[in-house]
């Protein structure tokens, strides 16, 4: 009876990978609380990290987080209506995005589209098995990884980095 052979595969990528290298954060601001989380430094996996009570030095330990992971990129959602409309939530977003930038610049901030992040988190996490109350705490990390990953997974696809550069709201960086 014949034996089976052993085949080597052995696997080759005719094109770099588009995505930059580096390790990225994301927020997820809410009227609350701030959602972070962040990805490995290939970009491969965006994971929930922290959450920051939103108001006095929230941009500060943003800030530190962002620099204790050393960190190339910061993206924050911006709540864009179905529509494609902006309201006053989106407002909101690019003045936090402006003022986060100048507290982390040079570190890029970017507007990324944020739409049913929070939904599809708050729905994961009620099929997880998680209470209302437990998904309270959780709920703006596991948006801010969706937002991150659904970043870095369009950056792949296209090559170009999602969203918009965000300038320093003081004209630094």
């Amino acid at each position: 009876m014949p034996q089976p052979s052993c085949v080597n595969f052995e696997i080759r990528r005719s094109e770099p990978d588009p995505l930059r290298p580096g390790i990225r954060l994301a927020v997820d601001v809410g009227s609350v609380r701030i959602g972070i989380a962040s990805c490995d430094p290939g970009g491969l996996i965006a994971s929930p990290l922290a959450t920051v009570r939103r108001g006095s030095g929230d941009l500060a330990e943003i800030a530190r987080l962002a620099a204790g992971r050393e960190v190339m990129e910061i993206v924050v959602g911006l709540p864009t209506s179905l529509s494609g409309t902006a309201g006053q939530a989106v407002d909101q977003a690019r003045y936090f995005a402006e003022a986060l930038a100048d507290v982390v610049a040079p570190t890029a901030v970017r507007l990324v589209d944020e739409r049913f992040t929070t939904v599809i988190a708050d729905a994961a996490l009620r099929e997880g098995g998680r209470h209302a109350k437990e998904r309270r705490t959780v709920i703006d990390q596991a948006a801010a990884a969706l937002l991150l990953q659904g970043a870095l997974d369009a950056e792949r696809q296209t090559g170009s980095p999602p969203g918009e550069v965000v300038r320093p709201a003081k004209g630094g960086g």
